[in-house]
């Protein structure tokens, strides 16, 4: 009975589905330093490879989003995830920059396909708590993508770049399993099928509330995006192997979606205006004392490391729930929005970051960085201010 259960709840599909996609979207960023090395290429344009994955498998997903809430074909969860886990998993055994990017690009889009409609399929399955079902499915996404550094760091040092692509195997049968066991939808259970792309977007873009969400997604996303990018160059230059900087990173990560996880709890405890503020406002001295011990310490560094990824996922739930429920018409644009375009936009300052990192350094780079949610931290605020 419980088997059958589990294969009629698509809840619980979703959540491996979304496990098991991020597994892939994680595995790039601490092997990306040998994958350079390999390709004879520089850590800002590697950067920048990395900031086409980002933008590729973010910025796009609102607009995936769009589409997703106009029908209820189950076309992108299925697809997304086939070509996030093939292409995703080929990129690293590339034997030139051209086949490198053209394979991210593509897992990246997949990625992109996924989200936004998985996002808005756990709403309509989610019969009781919505913010505590949300916040479990964002945890497992957080969850997989800190195995994937973990199982890409442990693939490179100790088999080679060359066997990455045999990782495609979980995500292409667990595609099928989702194709076979998360339900269609009847048609009456979109209620945007005649939603016009334009008044959807022009909704959204001029509700204050969405916009002041928005901005803090961006501005976590800015902390995590930074940390997962150029900590790999940081700890390689240490002359730390593979599958250290992929357990490290491992930490950080995992640490994220047990933030994500524990989020509702959090909020219960101290209210949500202060789960934002802890968020935004504690990642500054943490990196202050991670910049001071990293190099004697790295024990005590690696610590701090982890309690910022924790700290930085913490109001993730909260930001995606609030921001669904204030047009709750437009459910999976919007967490395109909050879980994809606000990493696409750091995407694409990332790569100006990198080029600063490698003139100026990684470390007074990430102070600098960490600096900015603080100062974001007044618009919390305005955002309670409206309700």
């Amino acid at each position: 009975m419980h088997k059958f259960e589990f294969k009629k709840n698509p809840i619980l599909w979703l959540e491996d589905a979304h496990f098991i996609n991020d597994i892939y979207t994680g595995m790039l960023n601490p092997i990306m330093p040998f994958i350079a090395a390999k390709l004879s290429i520089s850590m800002a344009f590697a950067t920048i490879i990395l900031s086409l994955s980002h933008i590729f498998s973010s910025l796009l997903q609102p607009i995936f989003g769009f589409f997703a809430d106009s029908m209820v074909k189950r076309v992108f969860i299925f697809w997304g995830l086939l070509f996030t886990s093939i292409f995703i998993s080929i990129a690293p055994a590339a034997d030139n920059v051209y086949v490198l990017i053209f394979c991210i690009i593509l897992g990246s889009l997949g990625s992109s396909l996924f989200h936004p409609q998985a996002l808005g399929f756990v709403v309509k399955f989610a019969d009781t708590d919505i913010a505590k079902t949300m916040g479990i499915f964002i945890a497992m996404g957080s969850i997989g993508f800190s195995f994937g550094p973990l199982i890409s760091a442990f693939v490179t040092q100790f088999w080679g770049l060359s066997h990455m692509p045999i990782l495609c195997i979980p995500g292409i049968v667990l595609a099928l399993l989702m194709f076979k066991f998360v339900p269609k939808l009847s048609a009456d259970l979109s209620v945007n099928n005649k939603m016009k792309f334009v008044s959807a977007f022009k909704d959204i873009l001029i509700n204050n509330k969405l916009k002041i969400l928005i901005f803090i997604a961006i501005l976590k996303t800015l902390i995590t995006t930074s940390c997962s990018i150029l900590m790999p160059f940081l700890w390689k230059s240490l002359g730390y192997r593979p599958f250290y900087i992929g357990c490290v990173l491992f930490g950080f990560i995992f640490a994220g979606g047990v933030g994500s996880f524990l989020s509702r709890s959090f909020e219960k405890k101290v209210g949500t205006a202060n789960i934002f503020y802890i968020s935004m406002i504690s990642t500054l001295p943490l990196m202050i004392v991670f910049a001071l011990t990293y190099r004697d310490f790295p024990i005590i560094s690696n610590v701090i490391f982890v309690i910022i990824g924790f700290i930085t996922m913490l109001a993730q739930p909260v930001t995606m729930v609030m921001a669904q429920n204030v047009l709750p018409q437009y459910k999976s644009i919007i967490g395109g929005f909050i879980n994809g375009f606000s990493w696409g936009v750091v995407a694409i300052f990332m790569s100006a970051i990198g080029f600063v990192a490698q003139a100026k350094g990684i470390i007074p780079v990430l102070l600098v960085v960490s600096c900015i949610p603080v100062i974001g931290s007044s618009v919390i605020k305005k955002l309670f201010v409206q309700e």
